[in-house]
């Protein structure tokens, strides 16, 4: 293979050069004419056999080694068969018809690239049905960068007051898509799906339009009897329910639950932030209560069913939330009630039959505390304040009739 003599010009010499044809070697050419200095490269096309020459752009523009660089580029493409003219159409064709894609078209790539990362299995199932519900009808076959704010509101608009929390998730949706577009260059300017600064000045804020709808739940005064029946059914799922009772814990917090997160001898569960609504560590403290219910399902560990604490009829399978539903409902002998339902009878309890301060009872349900800069001081997560809580709350579930729990200290 022959030697490429190349290198043969100087930043200097390119910029005092007077007009003719100069090479650089290395199949770079720099042709000056009067104010114009332009790069090229000069190559056998590997497809015809001809020769061609791809011009690469202006030398006020491109630096000498920069043009070095792109024709090493083009003569790696002529040594795999590729003419580096008609990789460079076929790439401008390409970017030209992504620019044109629709808004559906770029939603769909989104979901495809994003879902893997959302914490709950529901998730995109829940935005895939909003689309195509709801944003596809109006804004899928326009043009991802013709969608403008009117396009958005006539989204919104329909179901903002009707439907407030299909409609913020919807915003949502149409707002992280659009900035998904904007990062790969297909299209540009403001996002009109924002929210502040923007819609807020439109639209009414979702809190003053949406109803608070307070779920089903037992009664505390009730919780003890309806404990009693759980702990008579002795099914998996009922053992489900009583867990999530003694900790406060989300439905699905249970039931993902694995053996390696709880620490029976030390009392404690540690759930990881992956599996927390919001997605922080959280340490639950295990009551006796909680632990006896631990131990009547330690003997299903590492045998047929896996790690799973809670196994479901499939093998690897949690239980699902109908299970711990049906569970509930039976005991209470009524439909209305639900297993998060169970988060606000402790909340109840915590407010009106203990004198425990109200961060503790929301540490202890996982949910964020006051404001950026009390959570900045508030470095701790008042564990083992949170332990005596959870051992009142136990003795008042687990012992109707004894009287008010223990008060703090």
């Amino acid at each position: 293979m022959p030697k490429i003599v190349s290198n043969r010009l100087t930043a200097r010499t390119v910029a005092s050069l007077k007009d003719g044809v100069y090479c650089d070697g290395g199949n770079l050419w720099l042709t000056v004419k009067g104010n114009t200095r332009a790069w090229s490269v000069r190559y056998t096309s590997p497809t015809t056999g001809k020769a061609r020459e791809m011009g690469i752009g202006s030398a006020r523009a491109i630096s000498l080694a920069d043009a070095r660089a792109r024709t090493a580029d083009a003569r790696k493409l002529v040594g795999t068969g590729v003419d580096p003219i008609d990789a460079r159409k076929e790439e401008r064709t390409a970017r030209r018809r992504e620019v044109g894609l629709t808004f559906e078209q770029v939603a769909e790539r989104f979901m495809k690239e994003r879902a893997p990362s959302w914490r709950s299995a529901r998730a995109a199932p829940l935005r895939y049905g909003i689309l195509r519900i709801h944003i596809y009808p109006i804004v899928g076959k326009k043009q991802a960068a013709a969608v403008e704010t009117d396009d958005v509101l006539a989204v919104l608009r329909p179901i903002w007051t009707a439907k407030p929390e299909t409609a913020g998730r919807a915003r949502w949706l149409i707002e992280h898509i659009l900035d998904y577009a904007k990062i790969h260059k297909w299209r540009t300017g403001e996002n009109p799906a924002r929210w502040r600064g923007h819609l807020s000045n439109v639209l009414p804020r979702l809190s003053t339009v949406a109803k608070v709808e307070h779920l089903p739940a037992v009664a505390r005064k009730d919780i003890g009897k309806v404990m009693r029946r759980l702990a008579e059914s002795q099914g998996v799922a009922a053992l489900a329910v009583r867990l999530a009772c003694l900790t406060a814990a989300r439905s699905g917090e249970i039931r993902g639950a694995i053996w390696s997160e709880i620490d029976l001898k030390g009392k404690v569960w540690i759930v990881p932030k992956g599996r927390m609504k919001m997605g922080r560590e959280h340490r639950v403290p295990l009551s006796a209560g909680a632990l006896e219910v631990l131990q009547t399902v330690l003997p299903l560990r590492d045998r047929e069913h896996g790690d799973q604490v809670f196994p479901g009829g499939k093998r690897g399978k949690p239980l699902s939330d109908v299970a711990l539903s049906k569970a509930l409902k039976l005991a209470a002998g009524t439909d209305d009630v639900t297993v998060h339902g169970l988060r606000s009878t402790f909340r109840d309890w915590a407010a009106e039959e203990t004198d425990y301060p109200r961060e503790v009872a929301e540490m202890a349900l996982a949910h964020a505390i006051g404001d950026k800069v009390e959570a900045a001081y508030r470095r701790g997560d008042l564990f083992e304040k949170r332990r005596q809580m959870m051992d009142g709350w136990a003795r008042w579930v687990l012992e109707p009739g004894e009287g008010k729990a223990d008060q703090q200290p």
